[in-house]
């Protein structure tokens, strides 16, 4: 993997991260582009500390917060919201991975966050802000987070549909829904980081492994910003049309067998 692609890598990480249109469904393509399939977990696994330490950096005063007083109603939030993705991630981990490996389905997952996204964004009127999320609200939009676990469902789309389903403002929506991806960035990069040791992957050189990294952080970072303000006045539409669009043509091409 040269340094361009380790960054161009990076940048799509950490932009799809945060964007409702799904980064690891992006990062298969453009390793499947960049013919770098075989560097899969390595590669994931450090671009996603990349975004974690941009929602870590986003979010300081927030998680400064959460450590001086643990026990916090928004600890506890964050506990729920999390708790289907560990669920089921346990419970059916090898039927995702196989899903993950083969990618046979990123077409028709980019389809169905598309339709979510359509179906939320008529949801505009929600006024429930973070101070009066209940631990109910909380499990409901962790349920939609788990069905992120397929590789080219979008988490960050799905948990703020999900939210503005249970009558958040849009503000609000996107403010848990960043929040609640630090436990599930976390978990990830700890699941993956054992197959790691078990030595299931493919060395790259160290270089290009940190431009990625620190791009994804960076561009994560962004991100962040420009989607919490982007979601204040505009629809979440052009994000769906963009995943159907790609998803029908993924489909298409994998019928045709050239993808």
């Amino acid at each position: 993997m040269s340094n361009f692609e380790a960054i161009i890598l990076g940048i799509i990480q950490g932009l799809t991260e945060f964007l409702p249109i799904s980064s690891t469904g992006h990062l298969y393509i453009g390793r499947h582009l960049f013919g770098l399939d075989e560097a899969g977990l390595l590669l994931d696994t450090l671009m996603h500390i990349g975004t974690l330490l941009a929602v870590f950096v986003f979010y300081s005063k927030e998680w400064k917060g959460l450590i001086k007083k643990p026990f916090s109603k928004l600890t506890l939030l964050l506990f729920v919201g999390t708790l289907p993705a560990v669920i089921v991630g346990l419970l059916f981990k090898d039927f995702f991975d196989k899903i993950s490996v083969s990618g046979k389905t990123i077409g028709w997952e980019f389809i169905f966050t598309g339709i979510i996204l359509f179906i939320a964004d008529k949801r505009r009127k929600g006024k429930k802000t973070m101070e009066e999320l209940t631990w109910v609200d909380a499990l409901f939009i962790g349920s939609f987070q788990a069905l992120a676990i397929f590789p080219a469902v979008s988490r960050s789309g799905l948990t703020i549909a999900a939210a503005l389903f249970k009558g958040m403002e849009r503000k609000s929506a996107a403010y848990f829904s960043f929040l609640l991806s630090t436990p599930a960035i976390l978990g990830g990069i700890v699941f993956q980081g054992k197959d790691l040791l078990g030595g299931n992957a493919e060395q790259i050189a160290f270089f290009p492994l940190f431009l990625g990294t620190l791009a994804a952080a960076l561009f994560g970072y962004l991100a962040i910003s420009w989607m919490i303000n982007l979601l204040k006045k505009q629809s979440l539409n052009i994000f769906g049309y963009y995943v159907i669009f790609l998803g029908v043509s993924i489909v298409v091409l994998q019928y045709l067998k050239i993808f």
